[in-house]
């Protein structure tokens, strides 16, 4: 018997069943991803304990020279890893990095250029139930109706018309390449900041999969969880004209001490980034993104954009009479996760959307390959086609079982 559970055993029990949910189900989110033991002890080490608030050689308590060693060590790991100048690892989540990037340079009232959060941008970028929508004047950006691909046309058109100071790249529901070169050139137009929030494809771009912001955005953000396979937290890298305002920012502008036991488990993380098996376990998360796709798209579902070049894909299942909010809940009930999405030019509102959204990371993680991921979405079809069939729901359901018990789970069964 644990500490834990003798001496917390509600929330002891709480964490089982979690481990058992994560185990029993086929976890399609696409910004959820399985973290190693190695960042999972990392991240529950006895840095846990220390306040390092400041940079390392300049912090404002004492007894953190084992702190600047983590600190240094995550710093120099993501600077190899991307090819960048200057890292920050301390900000907590990917909003505040955001917010971090939009304290140094912007003042209340200021324009920005983002992608609108119905055509796939991120609720940071100007959403108005986000600060970022209260606090500066947000112009959006979207895809263009008849392929779903950004209307980089529209962006100059706007980026040239409203003269922002700082200009987004980047989506968390936007499943093709993003052209960072083009984007720099519009914002060279204008003489605005070219901001790259690659929370999503972040891992893929460190194993050279996706296209690289890193030579043509002055800032890079990006959470650490999603296709990296860390802990949840964030980053920020830039070139070397903004890393002094960047990191006055972060602290003491926009978050207090670092959380040091997540910093350690980023350089964990960072790390195994770094190795070759990282590429290959990215290029197997594009080929079972791409799988999926092309099978549901032979059974006739409607694929977004008509396809994928990332970990990610949005389907639209108004083709099949039905809304991503009731498709979400057919798939959960049967161990399927996925989630809800808007699809660009929605008629739906949000809450219930006409498309579910399907990441591979986690399949991945779990040695998931390409049949599998055929056979995952062949089960998705025969869910959509049968919402109300229990017979079929309740066979769908046995298959799942009997396929995650094949792939163990990284960090708890390993």
């Amino acid at each position: 018997m644990g500490v834990l559970s003798a001496l917390d055993p509600e929330v002891d029990a709480a964490i089982l069943a979690e481990e058992k949910r994560q185990k029993d189900s086929v976890i399609l989110i696409a910004s959820e991803n399985y973290t190693s033991q190695a960042v999972k002890e990392a991240q529950g080490s006895s840095f846990t304990e220390k306040y390092a608030e400041g940079y390392p050689g300049r912090r404002y308590y004492s007894g953190c020279e084992y702190a600047d060693v983590i600190e240094i060590l995550a710093q120099n790991r993501l600077k190899e890893l991307f090819g960048a100048t200057h890292a920050n690892v301390q900000p907590h989540s990917g909003v505040q990095a955001n917010t971090a990037v939009f304290f140094a340079y912007l003042k209340p009232g200021d324009t920005v250029l983002g992608m609108r959060l119905d055509h796939g941008g991120h609720l940071s970028h100007g959403s108005p139930v986000s600060f970022t929508g209260q606090y500066y004047n947000f112009v959006s950006y979207g895809v263009r109706e008849d392929t779903e691909l950004i209307d980089y046309d529209q962006v100059e058109d706007l980026a040239k018309q409203h003269h922002p100071k700082i200009i987004i790249a980047g989506a968390s529901a936007y499943p093709r390449q993003i052209d960072f070169n083009k984007f720099r050139e519009i914002a060279d137009k204008v003489g605005a900041i070219l901001l790259a929030d690659v929370a999503h494809y972040s891992g893929l771009i460190a194993a050279g999969i996706y296209t690289d912001p890193v030579p043509h955005a002055q800032i890079i953000t990006s959470t650490t969880q999603k296709t990296l396979r860390g802990p949840r937290g964030a980053f920020i890298l830039t070139d070397e004209e903004h890393s002094a305002a960047i990191d006055k920012s972060v602290f003491p502008g926009a978050q207090g001490g670092p959380m040091m036991h997540t910093i350690a488990a980023k350089a964990v993380c960072f790390n195994e980034a770094l190795q070759p098996s990282f590429k290959e376990y990215q290029q197997s998360v594009l080929q079972n993104s791409r799988a999926i796709a092309d099978e549901l798209q032979k059974i006739g579902m409607r694929i977004v954009s008509n396809g994928t070049d990332s970990h990610l894909l949005l389907v639209d299942v108004t083709t099949l009479g039905t809304t991503g909010r009731d498709s979400t809940k057919a798939l959960e009930s049967v161990g399927i996760s996925v989630n809800a999405n808007t699809i660009p030019f929605d008629k739906l509102p949000p809450m219930i959307g006409s498309g579910i959204r399907i990441g591979t990371p986690a399949i991945t993680s779990r040695g998931f390959k390409e049949e599998d991921s055929r056979n995952i979405a062949r089960m998705i079809g025969k869910v959509l086609q049968n919402l109300d069939n229990e017979e079929v729901l309740n066979s769908v359901r046995s298959d799942v079982m009997d396929l995650t018990r094949t792939f163990p789970v990284p960090g708890i069964d390993s």
